[in-house]
């Protein structure tokens, strides 16, 4: 069952957590040597931590909808281009899936734009919880 969006208004802090732990690990992935350089993941993964960290602050604040946005928009931008050139190898009849199809860029770069738009969709839609008298 998909949650309500009442629901998730509840778990704002623990969204924000889980898009920072997620672009914590994929740059220690980077620095420990089990993927490649990319500077298309790079920006990726900082934008969903960048946007986890504004989820932490006030969503509400117009500034930090603003940078939000700005950050969402490169994130999105970048992982599309990304995408994109799969779709490319795709047609043209180069592409793989390689040895980990679970790491191919055109898979990784397609979740980031999820998570990317959840975010930015999540602070725009936020709202303090009223409380229970």
């Amino acid at each position: 069952m998909i949650p309500s969006l009442e629901t998730l208004m509840k778990y704002r802090v623990q969204i924000a957590i889980l898009a920072i732990i997620i672009s914590v690990f994929a740059w220690i992935t980077e620095f420990a040597g089990w993927v490649y350089v990319c500077p298309y993941c790079r920006v990726q993964r900082t934008m969903i931590g960048m946007l986890g960290l504004l989820l932490l602050a006030n969503p509400q604040h117009w500034l930090n909808r603003w940078i939000a946005s700005g950050l969402a928009v490169l994130g999105l931008i970048v992982a599309g281009m990304q995408h994109f050139n799969g779709w490319k190898k795709i047609m043209s009849g180069e592409f793989t899936w390689g040895e980990f199809w679970y790491a191919n860029a055109w898979v990784l770069s397609g979740c980031a734009m999820f998570i990317i738009t959840g975010l930015i969709l999540y602070i725009w839609a936020w709202r303090p919880i009223p409380v229970s008298e």
